[in-house]
């Protein structure tokens, strides 16, 4: 964990910090999380000591959902009770019947309340059930209750991707209250992975105001994933504005943002050290000061010159490691060596400053891919290039991606196969009754039900179909689908990894003893699948560790369509062709389910090709901009150690 610099610019040799809200960085959002469970858990055994009530402000969505865990998991190891405990929720959307899928009361009570001994008439949720006539009624009787408890003691919060706190979007008054709001088109857009599309995400939702938010006693903000980076920024380091709610809390006298490493990459101490503090001029440092001060000044990097470094606070770098020449040079040549046409290594070729190693010549490779387009989308590029310069590619699909498929695209295939049935008299009765229960329940299903194992069955045939024709497509029928349980919820909300999950994914790299491992890095998946998929992947290889053939495999993480490694932070780095962007293109048109009105867009309305095409551009444009070669696109890796 990283604590937040004191602010103390005027004394030579202590730290500068921009930041006006005490921020703790931590390596991850369980270690974050199990901090503030920790000190809720104190919280409230300290309130049962004196006898007294603890009122909690609680959130919902993605961000407690750990806090929550480890909550749970003290009331059942350590005896934690929460018979003491009032909590009031922040917010619901409106309408919304409590028993739907989509509610926060449903979301409280699986996350949370059916998990411990909270007596029910002591949590209070925003109903979103409540006449339009009463609204204004109700949130006046929702704050007076918790005045009447003696104003909340911990207000959890998490943040929006525009800087909302509860559904207090961009506009709310710091001295709002409890009242209906009509949400903005990104935070809905947002929400659309969850309702199955953004046309049936509710257009208003009932919110605590921020002036409810301010006067608890302490305020605690949760942010994890470098997509909460610039609103982490703008509240904890920029002006107290209306444009960025999260901002209000710069006045609260005891507040605190817990965040992730990822969701820190924009503080100034993070993205800038050297103009807070001290560093250790490391190499890995001076790679991001350089990269950083290239793209600032928008000078390639052998154009710096020693005033360049001197005037951006980078004058003891100079003094330790020579002058801005070598400087320059050295970070240059390190950039060069990360390019690559041959990311399976270059046969008979010295690799001394290749990313890759030239032996064996032929590898043997597995791509993990969460879902069944990633592989295609994140590094379509790479996968070519390896299966043309003749290496063994398997392609393992870890979850079948059914939760993904809308419901229409499962009708027209299910017609399909009924049709072309019974053309040819082909009647199997177990086959055609699960088609056909699955049709009767699409007929009927409503917007809050979840989709039966019928369904999603047929929705899993339609992405394992489309990734096997993306496969013969680049060139190889090495494909694996792994359908990982932890995924075959039917929900967004999925289980943990169990050992089912761990020992496929090392059944499957025994069986192959492959000396290159690709496996998605994109912990920012706004499904949440990409990161247990790698927690699978991570606990199998640490399992398999002491095994020979893992002495000689090397394992490259890849980003998704939803966000690219740091320039710094690129170790290979894949040029494409034009004609190389255009096949990947016509690969992900394989996915034809995917293709148009995607399920689960977010509040990103490019397809994903167009997704990829810009991130693949973008990446290359960084190293002309630097100063290199000028490529179309690139794809790029960071290479994980055992």
């Amino acid at each position: 964990m990283i604590q937040a610099q004191t602010a103390n610019s005027g004394i030579v040799g202590q730290a500068i910090t921009y930041e006006k809200i005490p921020t703790q960085i931590y390596a991850n959002a369980k270690d974050a999380s199990a901090a503030v469970a920790k000190e809720i858990a104190d919280l409230i055994r300290s309130k049962q000591k004196e006898g007294k009530p603890c009122v909690l402000g609680l959130a919902t969505g993605s961000s407690p959902k750990t806090v929550y865990a480890q909550l749970i998991k003290m009331h059942r190891e350590e005896g934690l009770s929460f018979k003491n405990v009032i909590s009031f929720n922040l917010d619901e959307y409106y309408p919304m019947q409590p028993d739907s899928i989509h509610s926060y009361v449903r979301f409280m009570r699986e996350q949370l309340f059916d998990h411990v001994d909270i007596p029910q008439e002591n949590y209070f949720i925003p109903d979103g059930t409540v006449p339009p006539t009463m609204i204004a009624d109700f949130a006046h009787r929702y704050d007076n209750k918790i005045n009447a408890m003696g104003g909340i003691d911990f207000q959890l919060l998490g943040i929006g991707g525009n800087g909302h706190i509860g559904f207090n979007e961009p506009g709310s008054l710091i001295n709002s209250r409890t009242r209906l709001m009509t949400l903005d088109h990104s935070t809905r857009a947002a929400a659309a992975m969850e309702f199955g599309g953004l046309h049936q995400v509710p257009k208003k939702a009932i919110t605590m105001g921020v002036a409810s938010i301010i006067n608890a006693k302490r305020v605690v903000l949760l942010a994890w994933g470098e997509r909460k980076a610039p609103m982490i920024k703008a509240a904890v380091e920029g002006p107290v504005t209306e444009l960025v709610p999260a901002s209000y809390l710069q006045a609260h006298p005891n507040v605190a943002f817990f965040v992730d490493e990822r969701a820190a990459n924009d503080l100034t101490r993070v993205k800038t050290p050297w103009l807070v503090d001290t560093v250790e001029w490391d190499n890995s440092m001076i790679k991001k000061a350089v990269t950083h001060l290239s793209f600032t000044l928008q000078k390639p990097i052998l154009k710096l010159t020693t005033k360049d470094y001197n005037d951006n606070g980078m004058s003891d770098m100079l003094a330790a490691h020579g002058s801005a020449y070598d400087i320059n040079i050295n970070v240059f040549n390190q950039l060069q060596h990360t390019i690559t046409g041959w990311p399976g290594g270059k046969p008979n070729a010295d690799d001394t400053h290749r990313p890759e190693r030239a032996l064996p010549a032929k590898k043997r490779v597995i791509i993990f891919s969460p879902h069944p387009d990633d592989d295609i989308i994140s590094m379509g590029g790479t996968f070519q290039r390896l299966v043309d310069q003749g290496h063994e590619v398997h392609v393992a699909y870890q979850t079948s991606g059914n939760i993904a498929v809308a419901d229409d695209e499962a009708f027209r295939f299910i017609d399909f196969v009924v049709d072309y049935n019974h053309k040819f008299g082909i009647e199997s009765q177990a086959a055609m009754q699960i088609f056909n229960d699955a049709k009767a329940f699409l007929k009927q299903k409503k917007d809050s039900e979840i989709d039966t194992s019928e369904v999603r069955y047929v929705k899993g045939l339609i992405r394992r179909g489309e990734a096997k024709a993306t496969c013969r497509f680049v060139g190889t029928e090495h494909f694996h689908f792994l359908d990982m349980p932890f995924y075959e919820t039917g929900t967004i909300q999925k289980k943990g990894i169990s050992e089912a999950d761990v020992k496929i994914i090392a059944d499957l790299i025994e069986e192959v003893k492959p000396h290159q491992i690709y496996a998605a890095g994109d912990f920012a998946d706004p499904h949440g699948t990409h990161k247990v998929c790698w927690d699978a992947i991570e606990a199998a290889l640490k399992q398999l560790k002491h095994k020979n053939f893992m002495k000689d495999c090397w394992v490259w993480l890849y980003r998704g369509a939803w966000a690219e490694w740091d320039i710094h932070e690129i170790e290979m780095a894949v040029p494409m062709s034009p004609d190389q962007v255009v096949k990947k293109r016509y690969g992900i048109f394989k996915h034809q389910s995917q293709k148009d009105g995607v399920v689960f867009q977010g509040e990103d309305s490019r397809e994903f090709w167009q997704r990829a095409e810009e991130r693949n551009s973008g990446t290359a444009l960084l190293y002309d901009q630097l100063g290199l070669a000028e490529y179309e696109a690139m794809e790029a890796f960071v290479r994980w150690h055992f």
